[in-house]
């Protein structure tokens, strides 16, 4: 396996130790107080992403056969991130505007730059293969994750969202990972319920809190920054996972995934969140975003192979998926017959579901 290098501590470390850098991964690192080291040790076969360089020593390393990705100017986001986004790096500059956010910045950046140019293609594979990376290095037990899907559109002070928060709590407490697609609306309360550690009681006053600015329409910012506020007044930490795309850039991230992976590629995005819910997956209501991602993950289970390769999916609120978007016949019509049909399930609680996955 590569070593991979991500801070100038470990390069040093790794230099003292080893004499050499052959067959490393070295990320994003400004290693222009370093040439002298790097003109003395082997470098064959080491990759040099994003560094900062001088031009002698970037020709030497190439020279004797270390390959140097240089980094890409002019983009307001990094190509080679080393670790997931906090919803702090997401939201830096909010006090002067949504706008003046990187994110916001990033969103605009696609919509203005053409995805057929190649650097602009470039720039955003770089980037989410190393958003993936981040995120694989972070989910270190898939076998706890519980994916939380549901719409966007669930405003907050809705008894849905009280639902979802309380659902993303009690399979916090049980010891499940939460992930959920990162964004508002159910998506946002799964995560706040994961992760506030302050108890049942508290995370009804968050709620409460929250539904004094309910949608993230027509100001993302005045949204996000209540969000932030109760972060402030409430213990928030513990860990939980957003996963989000600029592809729906208009539905701002939530600033209670604590971490986020965002990505440029919608399809990457849903494939790796659904990889990482080995415990299972629960969708509350959604429309065409939700409905998407219970068939792509039913039929990763309809051909799996071995029983151990299954999934729970869970189906929460009967009604719903059996009149309003009527999912839940067709899923029972495909699975019929075959070892799937044991790992669907259609509930109408929190509780039934925590039962279920817990």
């Amino acid at each position: 396996m590569r070593r991979e290098i991500e801070s100038l501590d470990a390069f040093d470390a790794h230099v003292r130790a080893h004499k050499s850098l052959a067959g490393c991964v070295v990320q994003a690192l400004d290693l222009r107080g370093r040439g002298e080291a790097l003109e003395r040790i082997p470098v064959h076969n080491a990759f040099f992403l994003g560094c900062r360089l001088k031009h002698r020593v970037a020709t030497s390393l190439a020279g004797r056969g270390a390959s140097v990705f240089p980094r890409l100017p002019h983009l307001p986001f990094d190509a080679y991130p080393h670790r997931l986004y906090a919803p702090e790096d997401l939201y830096a500059g909010l006090e002067l505007g949504y706008a003046d956010t990187p994110d916001a910045k990033v969103y605009g950046w696609t919509l203005r730059e053409p995805s057929r140019q190649l650097d602009a293609t470039l720039a955003q594979s770089l980037h989410d293969h190393f958003i993936s990376d981040a995120l694989t290095d972070t989910v270190t037990e898939p076998r706890t994750g519980v994916g939380v899907m549901g719409g966007h559109s669930v405003v907050r002070g809705a008894p849905e969202f009280l639902q979802a928060a309380r659902l993303g709590h009690g399979l916090a407490e049980a010891g499940h990972l939460v992930l959920t697609g990162g964004g508002p609306g159910l998506m946002e309360a799964a995560n706040l319920g994961a992760s506030i550690l302050d108890g049942p009681d508290a995370l009804v006053d968050a709620c409460d809190a929250l539904a004094e600015t309910p949608t993230f329409v027509p100001d993302p910012g005045v949204w996000a920054a209540a969000g932030f506020a109760v972060r402030r007044r409430w213990d928030c930490s513990r860990l939980s996972l957003g996963v989000p795309t600029w592809h729906y850039g208009h539905e701002p991230p939530n600033v209670f995934a604590n971490r986020i992976a965002k990505y440029f590629d919608n399809a990457i995005r849903e494939d790796i969140l659904l990889r990482l819910c080995g415990a299972g997956i629960v969708y509350s209501p959604g429309r065409s975003g939700t409905t998407q991602e219970i068939f792509q993950a039913f039929t990763r289970n309809y051909y799996a192979l071995e029983e151990g390769e299954l999934r729970p999916m869970v189906l929460l609120g009967h009604d719903y998926w059996t009149r309003v978007v009527p999912a839940w016949p067709l899923l029972k019509a495909l699975a019929k017959g075959r070892p799937v049909e044991r790992h669907i399930h259609l509930v109408d609680s929190v509780d039934a579901v925590l039962e279920l996955l817990g």
